[in-house]
């Protein structure tokens, strides 16, 4: 049974001011999406200049932060957002959903689109192989603030979180999504997006395989308290959300084979 090691949520404090490592997780991701954006902006079939990808970033990171808590306050914890309001603006402490980050990105990119002429879905193809590096940031961060632990076990490598209600060994759930969303999803969409691809099938994928991999770690993921299970004593908000992302993402790949437009 291992122990959490309890990190201090604030990494430097400089008088009044305090940056959290929470924060920092997503400025890494952010700072390392941008420099695999340069180098996939050299690619001969890439929709922007290297000069443009800079600009995207930008916009995706409004796209993350605001979608990403908005969908937390609407799909996980509205409750706590009508006795706190301003909770809503203390990111630091946590509470932001990928779903909502998702909504979000999908927003900035079809403005980006717009703006420069390439189009929605070119921008989605060469943003997506992208995303898993700023989604296992984020997961390490969850890890360092000690949240989103997974369900009680008895595995070797369960953890005992000390902001848990109980003494309990649990699944490490924050290092398995690390892993599968930051580690194998980035691995999978670098290699399937390193040659041309048929339109929306990179963004396809990144659908299915996420949704597949968020739908498998939910299964030992503890919801979050203000839901808990919404039936059958075992199905989540989670997946509840990222089935859909599986079925679209699937509709997405067949149309992109059989028009085969790049």
């Amino acid at each position: 049974m291992l122990q959490h090691p309890q990190f201090d949520p604030v990494a430097i404090a400089l008088g009044p001011l305090k940056i959290h490592w929470y924060g920092l997780t997503y400025l890494v991701g952010f700072a390392a999406g941008w420099w695999l954006g340069r180098l996939r902006s050299r690619k001969p079939w890439s929709p922007l200049q290297e000069e443009q990808v800079g600009d995207l970033l930008f916009y995706m990171a409004l796209g993350v932060i605001l979608g990403g808590r908005f969908g937390y306050v609407v799909f996980y914890n509205f409750d706590a957002f009508i006795a706190d309001p301003l909770w809503l603006l203390r990111v630091w402490e946590g509470g932001m959903s990928f779903h909502g980050g998702l909504l979000g990105v999908m927003l900035a990119m079809w403005w980006y689109g717009r703006k420069t002429g390439a189009g929605f879905w070119k921008i989605a193809d060469f943003v997506a192989p992208l995303v898993p590096v700023g989604l296992g940031a984020g997961r390490i961060g969850n890890f360092i603030n000690g949240e989103l632990w997974g369900k009680p076990t008895d595995v070797a490598w369960g953890m005992v979180f000390p902001q848990a209600p109980d003494s309990l060994a649990r699944h490490p759930s924050q290092l398995y999504q690390f892993a599968l969303e930051g580690v194998l999803l980035f691995v999978i969409l670098w290699w399937f997006s390193s040659r041309p691809r048929p339109r929306m099938a990179v963004s396809g994928l990144f659908l299915v395989c996420y949704g597949i991999f968020r739908f498998l770690v939910e299964f030992v993921r503890q919801p979050d308290p203000q839901l808990g299970y919404l039936a059958f004593d075992w199905l989540t908000m989670g997946q509840v959300l990222s089935a859909p992302m599986i079925a679209a993402g699937a509709a997405l790949m067949f149309l992109a084979y059989r028009r085969n437009v790049q």
